[in-house]
């Protein structure tokens, strides 16, 4: 055990007296208080490289944590955003949409509507059509419903017959396609084997 140093072998005799006194006080309370604690060897040592790694890497996790789940969200954003541009309702064209249409020059006192249904599952918006007016037409002609996107012609949504103009027809027919803001809709008059959209006989109201 290491003796603590005495008191007189640290001051010279040349302090004043109230000076020694003071002093001796001071060391009094140094020796009561004892040595500071020993660090430990790790302390001693300092940091180490496996310290100063850990704690890079767990910085490095956190950072990529924060980062990987900034980029879910991005990318939950990024698909709500495509599913809400281009599926169901939610693309501007909402479920029981009603759509008038009117004769054209080829059949000037027919009447239609056009109502959209739900979408199903698979992507097909089943639509039916009321009309009245239009003429009955020779064997194996037919109407045909034709989607309109961009002013023009897109795809076939389905075919009918009439028995007579004095009667109403209502008929389910289907769009299998990825519908968008602004699509329309017009029925022609087809005639047998011509596979090309014939002459125009119901259009939208609005068109």
């Amino acid at each position: 055990m290491t003796r603590p140093p005495d008191f007189e072998d640290l001051v010279d005799a040349d302090f004043e007296p109230a000076e020694r006194e003071r002093l001796r006080r001071v060391h009094d309370l140094l020796v009561a208080a004892g040595p500071p604690p020993e660090l430990t060897p790790e302390f001693e040592a300092g940091p180490t490289l496996a310290m100063t790694l850990g704690r890079s890497s767990r910085r490095r996790v956190q950072r990529r944590g924060a980062l990987l789940a900034a980029a879910v969200v991005v990318l939950l954003l990024a698909f709500l955003a495509g599913y809400i541009a281009g599926n169901g309702g939610n693309n501007g064209l909402a479920n029981g949409r009603l759509l008038k249409l009117k004769g054209t020059k080829a059949a000037p006192a027919a009447l239609a509507s056009l109502r959209l249904q739900p979408v199903d599952a698979s992507g097909n918006w089943p639509m039916r059509l009321s009309v009245r007016g239009l003429p009955k037409l020779p064997p194996k002609s037919y109407y045909e419903v034709f989607l309109v996107r961009d002013g023009e012609i897109y795809a076939p949504c389905g075919t009918f017959v009439v028995k007579s103009a004095d009667s109403t027809v209502s008929v389910q027919l289907n769009a299998p396609y990825r519908l968008r803001q602004g699509d329309s809709w017009v029925v022609t008059k087809q005639q047998p084997g011509v596979r090309k959209a014939g002459t125009a006989v119901l259009k939208p109201i609005s068109a």
